[in-house]
C-alpha cells in the first residue's frame, strides 16, 4: 500500500496544466478508486479547443453513487497552472528539509494525495453514509468543471471540503473573484497630428487612475476577519497602440475585484460603470465598453458551524479566511457549510518554490480519515 508521499510524487508526475486533457490523471485515480472498492463516475466534457475535460464523483462501496443528497463531499480539483520552461523539476518532485517540491505539490495535488492515502487505508463499513469524492476539471481557469457539475445536478452535498492551501487551517470564509475586459476607443491619426486623433492610450489611463480612487473608498467597508480586509480592485493587464508614431486608436485592460463575502459583485460593477458615464459626460469623445468575464461571489460559514467545529478540533487550529479564489465560491450555492481545507501554503504555489511540508501531508491524512468516519 503506497504512502501519502509516494501517492504524491506520482501525481505530480503526471501533466495536468489546464490546457491539456486531464484523463491521465483522473484514470490514475481511477484505479486507486477502484482498489478501494469505491463505485466512480466520469461526467465528461469537451472544451472549445477540442480537448476531453472529465469531473468525477465516487462513493464508498456499499452506497448509493447515484443518491444526489450527499452528507459529506470532498471536493479537488485535477488542474494546474502553466509552468515556465526553465523549472527543470517541475514534473521531477523531490524532498528537502522536510519538503516535498513540484508543480501542483500544493496547488492541490498534495491534498488529493491525502484523500488517496485516507481512502486507500480506510475499511468501507467504518465509512459514514451519504460520502462522496468529488474531482474538477479547469478550476485554474475558473472553476468551469464545479459550474458544469452544478448545472448537471448529479450532487448536493449538505457539507463540503474542498481542497486548497490553508496550513491545515479550516477556511470558513473567502472573496469572490470577479473579473472584466474593458476596452477604451479613440481615433488613429500620425502621432505629428495629434489634433486629427484621439488616443485611447490616455483616456484608459484616466479611467484606470480613477479606479484607482474609487478602490481606496472601498477600504471604509471593513471586514476584520479579512487581510486586507476589504473588497480589493487590480488592473493585471493592458495593452493597446499599433506603433510608436500612431496615436492609439484602442487600448484594453483587465480589471479584476474580489469583493466580501455578503458583497455583491454587481456593485463594484455598477460603480465603475458610473465612472465611465462620468467621463463620457465630461468628454462626450470619450468612448469604452466594458465585458464581464467572471462573477463569482464570495462564500461563508457560520464560525459555530459542525464541519468548522470539527475540522478545528482535529488540528487543533482556528478557522481562518483566504484572500484566494476557489470553488468554494460556486459550490456554495448548493451546500449549506462549505471549508478550504489542505496541506501547504498559497504563497508558493504557482511557482518554482511550490512545496507541502511532509507533516502537514501525514497529519491531513489522519485529519480526512477522522471526518470520512462514523461519528
Amino acid at each position: 500500500m503506497k504512502t501519502v508521499v509516494e501517492y504524491l510524487e506520482d501525481l505530480i508526475r503526471i501533466p495536468s496544466v489546464s490546457s491539456i486533457s486531464n484523463r491521465p490523471i483522473m484514470e490514475y485515480v481511477d484505479r486507486v478508486l477502484q482498489e478501494a472498492r469505491w463505485s466512480t463516475q466520469f461526467m465528461t466534457h469537451v472544451d472549445e479547443a477540442g480537448l476531453e475535460k472529465i469531473n468525477l464523483i465516487a462513493a464508498p462501496y456499499g452506497q448509493d453513487l447515484e443518491d444526489s443528497d450527499a452528507d459529506l463531499a470532498f471536493v479537488c480539483h485535477t488542474d494546474t497552472v502553466p509552468y515556465a520552461a526553465d523549472w527543470t523539476n517541475a514534473l521531477a518532485p523531490f524532498v528537502l528539509d522536510g519538503l516535498l517540491y513540484g508543480c501542483g505539490a500544493c496547488d492541490v495535488k498534495g491534498f488529493l494525495a491525502c484523500l488517496l492515502t485516507a481512502i486507500s487505508n480506510g475499511t468501507p463499513a467504518e465509512l459514514q453514509r451519504g460520502l462522496r469524492l468529488i474531482l474538477t476539471a479547469d478550476e485554474e481557469i475558473g472553476c468551469l468543471g464545479a459550474k458544469r457539475l452544478i448545472t448537471a445536478d448529479l450532487i448536493r452535498p449538505r457539507r463540503i471540503v474542498i481542497g486548497e492551501p490553508t496550513s491545515l487551517r479550516p477556511a470558513r470564509a473567502g472573496k469572490g473573484y470577479c473579473l472584466a475586459e474593458v476596452t477604451i476607443f479613440g481615433e488613429e491619426a500620425h502621432s505629428a497630428h495629434p489634433l486629427q486623433g484621439k488616443s485611447a492610450i490616455y483616456g484608459a489611463s484616466r479611467f484606470i487612475n480613477a479606479i484607482e480612487k474609487f478602490s481606496i473608498q472601498l477600504q471604509a467597508e471593513h471586514n476584520d476577519f479579512f487581510t486586507p480586509g476589504y473588497t480589493t480592485i487590480n488592473v493585471g493587464v493592458i495593452t493597446g497602440g499599433t506603433a510608436k508614431n500612431i496615436i492609439p486608436g484602442q487600448c484594453k485592460f483587465q480589471l479584476e475585484w474580489r469583493p466580501l463575502p455578503g458583497t455583491s459583485g454587481d456593485s463594484v460593477l455598477q460603480s465603475i460603470t458610473k465612472i465611465a458615464e462620468q467621463m463620457r459626460a465630461d468628454d462626450p469623445a470619450f468612448r469604452s465598453e466594458i465585458k464581464v468575464l467572471r462573477q463569482q461571489p464570495g462564500f461563508e460559514t457560520v464560525e459555530d458551524s459542525h464541519l468548522v467545529r470539527s475540522i478545528e478540533r482535529l488540528t487543533q487550529r482556528s478557522a481562518t479566511s483566504i484572500p484566494f479564489g476557489s470553488e468554494a465560491s460556486v459550490l456554495a450555492s448548493i451546500a449549506k457549510e462549505i471549508v478550504v481545507f489542505g496541506p501547504g501554503d498559497m504563497q508558493t504555489a504557482h511557482s518554482r518554490r511550490e512545496c507541502v511540508p511532509l507533516s502537514e501531508l501525514h497529519e491531513a491524512v489522519l485529519c480526512i480519515q477522522s471526518l470520512m468516519q462514523k461519528v
